[in-house]
Formats: C-alpha cells, structure tokens, sequence
C-alpha cells in the first residue's frame, strides 16, 4: 500500500490551453461541508468563469466511510471532475479538495482535450505542492522522578532529533513527571535501549496508545 500523502498547504496554479485558462485549487479538507464552503467561495470568487469543476478525497475515519466525489459542472459527462479524482488518487491525496475554475477562451477542446487539461491541472498543483506523509505514530511514555526530570528531558531530547521524533512538554505530578515522545514504529527498540542506558536500567519507555500524524516526506 502506497503512503498516504496530505497537503502541508493550498495552492493554487494556471495553466493555459487554446485561449481556455484553468485555475485548480489545491486544498486541505476534512469535511464535505468544509469543501462545499471552498467551492461556494470560487465561485463568488470567480463568477466570470464557465466551469468549477471538483474532486474530493476523505480518508476513512471512525465517523465515515472513505469519500471519493467528483463534478463536471457542466463540462461533458466523464471529462473533468473524474480525470481530477484519478489524478487525487494517483498522487496518493487524502483529505484533499481540487477546484478547476475554468475560464472558456472560445476554442472547443474536445472531450480528449479536456481530459488532458483537467488532469494536467491538478498535476501540476500537485507538482507545485508541498505534501506531508499520514503515518500511525506510537505515543510512548517515559516515567522520572521529578529530581530526575531535566536530565532525562535532556537525553530524550536528543535521541528525539537524532531520529526525527517529536517530544511533548512534560507532564508533572506530584511524585513523578511523565515525558512523552512521537515515535515512528520502527524506532521503538531504539528508543527503549536509549532509555535503559542513560537510565542505567532504572526507567523503561512504555507504549500508551496510537496516533495519525502528517510528518515530513
């Protein structure tokens, strides 16, 4: 199965085909209702123009099933809002919204044309885009007595740069204080060798749960 990939943020680019100006708009979503409001926004933005056509991809979530949806806006059955949806799903896009607004310049494309344009516009938002990984993190936990806080904070810190994971503020009690760390999978063993040696044994990093994060590529 191929990464998941999600924009980092929207763009927006043109692209020129016989006197036909196609503007596509890259976005960031997690809702029909969110997408439904960007499209309702270009087109007040954009009255001018003939066609805005869409493709949405939702990645499954407890609440939805996945979400595939394209519109042709008026452009013929087949030529706009689905070759924009494959282009989506080749790039391996989740969550993501593409609007083409498309001003007609007065030359018929043809059905092949218009198939090209549509999907060369969303290639080359994507080609222009700066996209993140989806990954499944493992949040693990690292218990210290508060005397030992900083200098655990310290090493954990420090393994954490080295290997691209992330470090929470530290959660203190009255008794212990509990680091928490982002850890890729793969990096779990790693990191429970690290701890046992600057610990000298004394601490162990415990798995507390799961979690989505879009990560850089």
């Amino acid at each position: 199965m191929s990464a998941r990939l999600v924009l980092a943020a929207d763009v927006e680019t043109e692209l020129v085909e016989k006197k036909s100006r196609f503007l596509t708009r890259l976005h960031h979503v997690d809702s029909v209702e969110q997408a439904d409001a960007l499209l309702r926004a270009a087109r007040a933005e954009h009255p001018g123009a003939r066609h805005h056509c869409t493709a949405l991809v939702l990645e499954e979530t407890d609440e939805r099933a996945e979400v595939h949806r394209s519109n042709d806006d008026g452009e013929p059955a087949g030529t706009a809002g689905m070759p924009m949806l494959q282009s989506l799903l080749h790039a391996d896009l989740v969550d993501a919204l593409a609007i083409v607004i498309r001003y007609f310049g007065g030359v018929k494309l043809g059905a092949g044309g218009l198939v090209r344009a549509y999907t060369a516009g969303v290639e080359q938002a994507v080609g222009a885009a700066t996209l993140l990984r989806r990954t499944e993190l493992l949040e693990v936990r690292i218990e210290v007595g508060p005397a030992e806080a900083g200098a655990a904070e310290n090493a954990v810190r420090i393994w954490a740069a080295a290997h691209g994971a992330a470090v929470e503020p530290t959660a203190y009690g009255a008794r212990s204080a509990v680091l928490t760390v982002l850890v890729d999978p793969s990096d779990l063993e790693d990191l429970r060798e690290d701890t046992a040696r600057w610990s000298t044994g004394r601490h162990a990093a415990e798995v507390a749960g799961r979690r989505t994060a879009d990560v850089p590529r």
